[in-house]
């Protein structure tokens, strides 16, 4: 995959363009006429490497998040709050959906499952 690539004309960034009639993926400036046809087809790659800690991180930032509902009807069994956020996802190796609750207490962040 390449790097940003720049017009040879006006050194503007080059934006990807679809060419529908060929089927043809370019590169084509906004500023002047200048394309070329792209080299490859990849336009952007994403690569997410998580180390366990991260995981972690990301579950115990699910307690924060607004849009998730709430429940006041279940304690935490590690530091006792009595708040927590709950969603379903599927459990790693086990086949249909798991309720999973996560303690609201900033201080905790501990996940359990119904």
């Amino acid at each position: 995959m390449s790097t940003m690539k720049f017009c040879r004309e006006c050194n503007n960034i080059l934006y990807p363009k679809e060419d529908r009639d060929q089927k043809l993926l370019l590169y084509a400036c906004r500023n002047c006429d200048h394309q070329e046809a792209a080299d490859n087809n990849c336009v952007y790659r994403n690569e997410v490497h998580h180390t366990a800690d991260e995981r972690t991180q990301v579950l115990q930032d699910v307690a924060s998040d607004p849009t998730l509902p709430r429940t006041k009807d279940v304690r935490c069994s590690r530091c006792k709050h009595g708040e927590a956020v709950f969603f379903q996802a599927t459990a790693r190796g086990e086949e249909g959906m798991t309720l999973f609750f996560v303690c609201c207490n900033p201080n905790c962040g501990y996940r359990w499952r119904d």
